[in-house]
């Protein structure tokens, strides 16, 4: 089974959607391009039946949807970088995978033995330029949001990850068919050469460099403390935090995924569990490609608050001590009044009846 959109699109392709949310930036100074092809066996879940999202770097770039037919740019330093002709022959082609696509997601479909409910094809084509000027390539194929197969690029064959693929990937890799080395030619070529124009196009955009923000803290559970590293409102989206203490490196406990900023910066958060002990030394390590030198925050346990506890409770004690102290003489001072008033009282009134 020979996919026609290869050769159709100029070899332009995609990933896992799922995975999109996983994937880490690049370097600072490294670039990526990714495609991302998704087609379903019918629509639902807000998806359209076909559709092709291109990223560069964490930027959405472009767009093909079987809703529109039309592919076109979607970052706004984009508009205008191409030509109308350009964008016209985009359309043409991915309408072409779009039919394609739609009898490879039902010959997928029957190698799974699916015959009802909603089913994905995924597959992501993903170029990078590296700042020292290597490349990279990957191709990866899924069904259903699990890898199906992937291409050896090193090789130019593809290798199943799944049993069903089996058949699939015999196939392309057999000498007549040979569909990993076209796969390859793109990765380590076409791809580039559309990723370089790309980056002129969003050089200020991609490149603008965001500090980070920190705030670390510290929550205790029994003997053990949780340090907690909060970075944000970075850009790029590459960053490297860690907790160190001193010059030693501690595992961490918990890490979050980068994740985006309304305001198109970054967040991250890193954790870690200590047993904290005299002469410790904890800081947050941040490495981001805005700073000259490494953020080093510093991490300081919260003053004991069981010695000024006790002196509360203490004064707190005393005061009650003296208020009832002087209750009772301000009670022992009132009856003897009463008594001496009601002892004159009886007295005056017997010397009147007796007169």
């Amino acid at each position: 089974m020979l996919p026609p959109y290869i050769s159709l699109r100029t070899q332009k392709m995609s990933f896992l959607m799922l995975i999109l949310l996983a994937v880490s930036g690049v370097d600072s100074d490294s670039h990526s391009l990714r495609y991302y092809y998704t087609g379903v066996t019918a629509p639902g879940y807000g998806l359209p039946q076909f559709s092709i999202v291109g990223y560069l770097d964490d930027q959405c770039v472009e767009l093909y949807s079987s809703e529109t037919r039309r592919t076109g740019p979607v970052a706004p330093w984009m508009h205008g970088k191409e030509s109308p002709e350009h964008w016209d022959t985009e359309s043409k082609i991915d309408q072409e995978n779009e039919a394609v696509f739609r009898q490879e997601v039902l010959l997928w479909n029957k190698r799974f033995n699916h015959t009802d409910g909603v089913h994905f094809v995924q597959v992501m084509s993903h170029c990078e330029l590296r700042d020292d000027g290597s490349t990279v390539g990957y191709e990866t194929f899924g069904y259903d949001g699990k890898e199906f197969m992937d291409l050896d690029v090193q090789t130019g064959s593809f290798n199943p990850t799944m049993t069903e693929a089996q058949i699939i990937t015999q196939r392309w890799n057999s000498p007549d068919v040979r569909m990993g080395e076209r796969y390859k030619v793109y990765l380590e070529n076409k791809c580039i050469d559309l990723l370089k124009r790309f980056v002129k196009h969003g050089r200020e955009v991609l490149e603008r460099r965001v500090r980070p923000q920190v705030k670390v803290s510290g929550q205790e559970k029994g003997d053990t403390m949780k340090l907690h590293c909060q970075v944000y409102g970075f850009h790029p989206k590459a960053v490297d935090v860690k907790w160190m203490n001193g010059e030693d490196e501690v595992p961490s406990y918990e890490t979050t995924n980068v994740l985006p900023n309304p305001d198109g910066t970054y967040q991250i958060r890193v954790s870690a569990e200590v047993t904290p002990k005299e002469g410790d030394r904890y800081a947050c390590n941040v490495h981001h490609s805005s700073l000259e030198e490494p953020l080093l925050v510093k991490w300081e346990p919260a003053p004991s608050t069981l010695l000024p506890a006790i002196i509360t409770l203490g004064v707190v004690f005393i005061i009650i001590i003296l208020g009832g102290a002087g209750f009772m003489i301000y009670k022992k001072h009132k009856n003897q009044y009463t008594a001496a008033s009601a002892s004159d009282i009886s007295s005056d009134s017997n010397t009147s009846v007796t007169a």
